[in-house]
C-alpha cells in the first residue's frame, strides 16, 4: 500500500512538472524542512507569511509556553498583526475598497476540522476572534457583511474606536481615486494577508488567516483568506496549509485543501506547495503580476513554502529558531 501511494504521488507530481514546462521554468527550489523539527511528543512549530509573521509567531509561542491551547496560540498570534495600524493589508489599518470602506476577512480552523469564518466585516478590531466565536457559538461556519457585524455586536464584540480608514490609508485612497479612475489595483504591493499555521507538542495542527483584502477592491469582494479550503485548510490526520497573494487564483484551485491532500498522499510540504503553484500557472497562462505563495507543514514536523515569483518569505519559529525563510519560486521578477 505504501509503495502504491508513493507511486501515485510521484506520478502526480511528475505529470504536473511536465505540464508546467509549457508555463515557466523553475528558477529557485530550496529544500526546506527536510529534517523533522516537531511532531508527536516533540517541540512546537509555527509558520506564518511575511515579515510581520515574526511578531505573530512570537506571540503564538508565548501562548503555548504559558499553557494556552493551540487554537489560542494561532488566534492571538494573528491578532498582533491585526492590531498593527501601519499594516495596509491586515486589520483596520488596511487599505479601503473603492468606496473608501475597510472590510475585513478572517478564518480559523482546528485539527478536528472545526472552523469559523467571517467576511466583509467592518468596524470590529479583531475579525479572527469573530471567526472563532462563530465556530464555537453557532452551527455555522461563515457569516458575512452586515449580518456578521450585527451578530458580533450581539455576542459581546464592540464597535471599534479606531478612525476608519486610518488617515494614512484614506490619503492614499484619495490619491488612487484620481490616478486610477476607480479601477482596482492588483499587484504585489496592494494585496496580502497573514496566514499562521502551527503544530503543538502532540503533533496536532491548527491555523488562522486574516486580511483586509485587495486595496481598492469592489465593495463586497471576498478573496481566499476567509474561505476554508482555499486560503486555509487544516486536517489533524495530515497537517495544514495557508496562502497569500491573489485570492481569486487560490480559490480557483482550492489551493490549501489541495496541498493537504498532496501531503496526505505522501508529498513533502514544499513539494505540495510547489505543485499547487504549478496548477495555478497552468490555469493562468498569462501570469504577469500574478503572485501567490503557500506555506505548509505536516504532522511529522516537516515544512515548506513556494510562490509564483521570488520575494515571498515566511516566518519560522520553534523553541530554538526564530527567523525568516525565503520560499522557493517559479519565476523571477523582470
Amino acid at each position: 500500500m505504501a509503495n502504491r501511494r508513493r507511486f501515485l504521488q510521484l506520478s502526480a507530481l511528475g505529470a504536473g512538472a511536465l505540464a508546467l514546462n509549457q508555463c515557466a521554468e523553475p528558477v529557485n527550489t530550496p529544500v526546506a524542512g527536510d529534517a523533522p523539527v516537531a511532531g508527536t511528543g516533540s517541540a512546537p512549530l509555527i509558520l506564518s507569511t511575511w515579515i510581520h509573521g515574526l511578531d505573530a509567531n512570537r506571540k503564538a509561542m508565548d501562548v503555548l509556553n504559558a499553557g494556552g491551547s493551540l487554537l489560542d496560540a494561532v488566534e492571538q498570534g494573528v491578532m498582533v498583526t491585526e492590531s498593527d495600524l501601519e499594516n495596509r493589508s491586515v486589520g483596520l489599518g488596511g487599505s479601503p475598497d473603492r468606496e473608501g470602506r475597510v472590510t475585513l476577512d478572517a478564518c480559523i480552523m482546528n485539527y478536528d476540522n472545526t472552523c469559523g469564518s467571517v467576511a466583509v466585516l467592518e468596524n470590529i478590531d479583531h475579525p479572527i476572534s469573530v471567526a472563532r466565536a462563530i465556530m464555537e457559538r453557532t452551527p455555522h461556519v461563515m457569516l458575512a457583511g452586515d449580518g456578521a457585524y450585527r451578530w458580533a455586536l450581539e455576542n459581546g464584540f464592540s464597535r471599534t474606536a479606531i478612525e476608519n480608514p486610518v488617515p494614512e490609508a484614506m490619503m492614499k485612497w484619495k490619491e488612487w481615486m484620481v490616478e486610477s479612475k476607480y479601477k482596482p489595483v492588483v499587484n504585489v504591493e496592494t494585496h496580502d494577508t497573514i496566514g499562521l499555521i502551527a503544530l503543538d507538542s502532540e503533533g496536532r495542527p491548527a491555523g488562522a488567516c486574516t486580511t483586509s483584502g485587495m486595496a481598492y477592491k469592489v465593495h463586497g469582494r471576498i478573496g481566499d483568506s476567509p474561505i476554508i479550503g482555499a486560503g486555509l485548510f487544516v486536517d489533524g490526520e495530515v497537517g495544514a496549509a495557508t496562502a497569500t497573494g491573489l485570492g481569486e487564483a487560490v480559490i480557483r484551485v482550492a489551493g490549501c485543501s489541495g496541498i493537504v491532500e498532496l501531503m496526505r498522499a505522501g508529498a513533502h510540504p514544499e513539494e505540495a506547495c510547489k505543485e499547487m503553484v504549478e496548477r495555478i500557472l497552468r490555469k493562468h497562462p498569462d501570469s504577469k503580476d500574478l503572485q501567490v505563495g503557500f506555506i505548509a507543514l505536516d504532522r511529522l514536523g516537516r515544512y515548506g513554502g513556494y510562490s509564483v515569483y521570488n520575494g515571498f518569505n515566511y516566518a519560522l519559529t520553534t523553541p530554538d529558531r526564530h527567523e525568516m525563510v525565503d520560499a522557493g519560486f517559479m519565476k523571477k521578477w523582470m
